[in-house]
C-alpha cells in the first residue's frame, strides 16, 4: 500500500486518550452487552492451546475480553493509552498484567516491542476489539505489521472494526470527540491479507448501543492467523 514506517508519519493522539479517560465506566454503560465480541473471544478460545500468552491490545476496561481470557486460564497483558481505562481493567481483571502504552510502543525495536527495551515477548494470540479503529488509516497497515511480528508462527489474531468508509473522522462520543477510520469490508480483508495474515473467518454484527448519542453501527470481526 505504499506505507513506510512509523518514522514517516507525524503520530497525532490529541485528546484520544484524555476522551476515554473522561468517558470511563459511561464506556461499559453505553455497550453493556457486547454479544458479537464475547463471540469472537469465545471462538479464539477454541484455537488456544491450555496457559497461551494473550495480548490485548486496546483493552479498554478489561471487560469483556480481559476477564474472558483470563477466567479461561490464559496470561494476558493489557495495553492501552488511557490512565482512566487502565485503572478500571486493572480493578476488573487483576490477574491480567496492563501497561500504558501506544501502540507504535509495539513495533519492532519500540519501547515494548520485539527488540526493544522494555520488550512484553511475543504471543500465542493478539486481539485488537476497535482499537485500530482510533487510529488514521495511514497507520493502520504499521499497527497490523507490529501485530504480526508479536505473534509467534501460527498465532491467533482476532480484530473488530466499524465498518465505515472513514479516515481520522471526528465524531461525537458520550460527551467527547474522538476520530475514528474505518473500511468496507473487502478492503478491510485485504489491508489484513497485505500485512501477512490468513483471514480464517468473518462474522459481522448490527449493533445499537444503549444511548442515543452514539448511532447504530456494523461490526465486522476478522478471526486470522499468522502463517507458521
Amino acid at each position: 500500500m505504499g506505507v513506510g514506517g512509523y518514522e514517516d508519519i507525524r503520530l497525532d493522539r490529541t485528546g484520544q486518550a484524555e476522551g476515554f479517560d473522561a468517558i470511563g465506566d459511561r464506556y461499559d454503560e453505553a455497550f453493556p452487552h457486547k454479544e458479537g465480541q464475547v463471540t469472537a473471544g469465545e471462538r479464539l478460545l477454541t484455537r488456544l492451546p491450555a496457559g497461551s500468552r494473550v495480548l490485548d491490545l486496546g483493552c479498554g476496561t478489561g471487560l469483556p475480553t480481559g476477564r474472558q481470557l483470563v477466567e479461561a486460564g490464559h496470561k494476558v497483558t493489557g495495553v492501552d493509552l488511557s490512565a482512566g481505562m487502565l485503572a478500571l481493567a486493572r480493578r476488573h481483571v487483576p490477574r491480567a498484567d496492563f501497561h500504558r502504552a501506544d501502540i507504535a510502543d509495539l513495533r519492532t525495536g519500540g519501547r515494548h516491542g520485539p527488540g526493544g527495551p522494555q520488550d512484553l515477548g511475543r504471543f500465542d494470540a493478539v486481539v485488537a476489539f476497535f482499537s485500530l479503529l482510533m487510529l488514521p488509516r495511514v497507520e493502520i497497515p504499521l499497527a497490523l505489521r507490529s501485530v504480526h511480528d508479536l505473534l509467534v508462527p501460527g498465532g491467533m489474531f482476532t480484530l473488530s472494526m466499524v465498518e465505515a468508509d472513514v479516515d481520522d473522522f471526528a465524531i461525537p462520543f458520550l460527551g467527547n470527540t474522538i476520530r475514528v477510520s474505518g473500511y468496507l469490508r473487502d478492503e478491510l480483508r485485504q489491508v489484513v491479507a497485505e500485512a501477512g495474515f490468513t483471514v480464517l473467518e468473518e462474522d459481522s454484527y448490527a449493533y445499537a448501543p444503549h444511548t442515543t448519542e452514539v448511532p447504530p453501527e456494523e461490526q465486522l470481526f476478522l478471526h486470522c492467523r499468522r502463517p507458521a
